[in-house]
């Protein structure tokens, strides 16, 4: 049996905060632009497979290839890390400081890696800019000004909106991430993580490094969004929302409740003397 038990995952958990602390700067820039990228080209593989079939669901069923990537290869994503970096500052082994610097590194390296392989699919997608979008050129436009311009005509409704479905998703993503700490084997990963991952996108959430590729991809071919747009209406409430989301409901939810803690009967009882041999 490859199955770990809750109890373990929650420990794996406060060790993964643990070494993603420990990195150095430049470890954590490569890692997180990998990330972006990879979820970029997920994100696009869905697109197409949409587009293609006339079905999104479809899109949701291909688009966690690029979580399982992302955790194969032990790679830095910022909405995972919303929910794991603070456990070891829960536990007083790690600053408040330390937290925002490796959150800060990881987001820049996410939106790095998401521009960089937005811009070349633009490349792609309109033969350098000489053709029109269209099919999936056409879809990015078309969700950039969804996420942008449809909360802003709503206003303050469309800002809560923003933040709340962002909260949804990352509770969805870190509970993928967790489970996949649930087994030990290549396969049994894939398929843990597959059904949260499937449950956020299917229902249209809000993911900040997603957002990080379709918006300003978008905006590259077209759509009438700002950066100021993008980032008022979208990534700054949107990744507000996925750390709230990732860290309540799962990473802080399985901490308190599954975290080792020593009775009371343990910290009273004395230690036992050593029995020596004859």
């Amino acid at each position: 049996m490859d199955y770990v038990q809750p109890a373990d995952v929650a420990c794996a958990m406060v060790e993964t905060g643990r070494r993603k602390l420990a990195l150095v700067p430049s470890d954590i820039l490569i890692r997180s632009m990998l990330s972006g990228a990879i979820l970029g080209i997920a994100t696009s593989l869905a697109l197409t497979g949409a587009v293609q079939t006339g079905q999104p669901f479809v899109g949701a069923l291909v688009f966690p290839v690029g979580i399982g990537i992302i955790v194969l290869l032990g790679l830095e994503l910022i909405t995972g890390s919303f929910a794991l970096v603070p456990l070891p500052w829960l536990d007083r082994e790690a600053s408040a400081g330390a937290v925002l610097a490796n959150w800060g590194w990881v987001f820049i390296g996410n939106l790095i890696g998401a521009l960089a392989y937005g811009a070349l699919l633009a490349v792609v997608l309109t033969n350098m800019g000489t053709a029109p979008p269209t099919g999936v050129a056409a879809r990015i436009v078309q969700i950039a000004e969804a996420k942008t311009l449809a909360y802003s005509a709503i206003g303050f409704a469309g800002m809560v909106t923003a933040f709340v479905k962002a909260m949804l998703c990352n509770w969805m993503v870190c509970l993928a991430l967790v489970l996949a700490m649930t087994t030990t084997s290549t396969v049994g990963k894939l398929a843990a993580l597959w059904m949260p991952i499937f449950m956020f996108f299917a229902q249209g959430f809000e993911h900040s490094v997603v957002n990080m590729f379709i918006i300003p991809t978008g905006m590259m071919m077209g759509a009438k969004v700002t950066v100021g747009q993008w980032w008022l209406w979208n990534q700054i409430p949107v990744t507000l929302g996925n750390l709230v989301g990732g860290f309540t409901f799962t990473g802080l939810a399985i901490y308190m409740t599954y975290k080792p803690k020593l009775s009371s009967t343990d910290v009273l009882a004395p230690t036992p003397a050593p029995v020596l041999a004859e």
